[in-house]
């Protein structure tokens, strides 16, 4: 019975790809495959179909590719709804087209039923644990690299460093943004930190607490603070918000910041005749 599925598969392999591809966009969110082109989808498709055959004749190397394949359908956005539901539908599509061809008689209909499921259900739970496990690793890995890159303290002139901040901040990365700003802060001798906040998108409360609270810690450790790159909805929602940045010093950008910066260093730019 195995060999008859299988055989049916290898023969109709291209039809069942293209009934399996139109399945899937029809039930399936365009912008999941709109996100990767039709020469992409078809490719990752293709391979996606060969991996189920694989389980099906025994493949030795079929955890590897396994493996392999959660790992690139992640980097392309596919969720695991996306994969499960394509696994669903690809037996639907093999066992229907089977039962057309008359190669599945009504009377042996539990005997394939019970053939597709020894086939199906171990390899949809395997399909499920890997592509769970290779997700949990690369949130980690990107995680890291994120805590790696995660607010650098740069010093731009001597006595000045600035702090950028790009992206959301919770209460993890808020710590992990203190650290680097005292640690720099005493590695760089610094006397004004700026800490720019044009890549935040969101400045709420608890976004502002934080900032309040770096810095008091740098007013600890003999620095001045500064807060640049305050953009006009920011303002307003800091307004709104009531949060008091009074003994913090603000400037819209990053330049008027250092220009105010350097005067609190009794520095200042000059330009050169000529």
């Amino acid at each position: 019975m195995y060999q008859e599925l299988v055989d049916y598969i290898h023969k109709h392999q291209d039809e069942i790809l293209s009934n399996w591809m139109d399945g899937m966009k029809g039930q399936t969110d365009e912008r999941l495959v709109g996100v990767v082109s039709d020469q992409v989808f078809t490719r990752t498709s293709r391979e996606f179909v060969d991996l189920l055959i694989s389980n099906l004749v025994k493949d030795d190397d079929f955890n590897l590719k396994l493996e392999d394949f959660a790992a690139k359908v992640i980097r392309l956005g596919w969720p695991l709804t996306f994969v499960t539901k394509g696994m669903q539908t690809f037996g639907k599509i093999v066992f229907e087209d089977m039962r057309n061809a008359g190669i599945i008689p009504d009377e042996k209909l539990m005997e394939f039923g019970d053939a597709f499921d020894k086939w199906m259900s171990p390899m949809y739970h395997e399909v499920v644990s890997v592509y769970t496990e290779t997700w949990e690793k690369t949130v980690s890995l990107q995680k890291i690299a994120l805590q790696e890159l995660s607010a650098p303290l740069i010093p731009v002139v001597e006595k000045i460093s600035v702090l950028p901040l790009v992206g959301t901040i919770d209460t993890e990365r808020a710590k992990l943004i203190m650290e680097n700003l005292l640690t720099g802060v005493v590695k760089h001798r610094a006397e004004v930190v700026l800490i720019d906040i044009t890549g935040v998108p969101v400045v709420d409360t608890m976004v502002a607490h934080h900032i309040i609270q770096a810095a008091g810690a740098v007013r600890l450790v003999g620095a001045k603070c500064m807060l640049v790159g305050i953009r006009p909805e920011i303002a307003q929602t800091i307004v709104n918000l009531g949060i008091n940045l009074n003994e913090i010093i603000t400037t819209s950008t990053l330049r008027k910041g250092i220009e105010a910066a350097l005067e609190l260093t009794n520095r200042k730019i000059v330009e050169l005749e000529g």
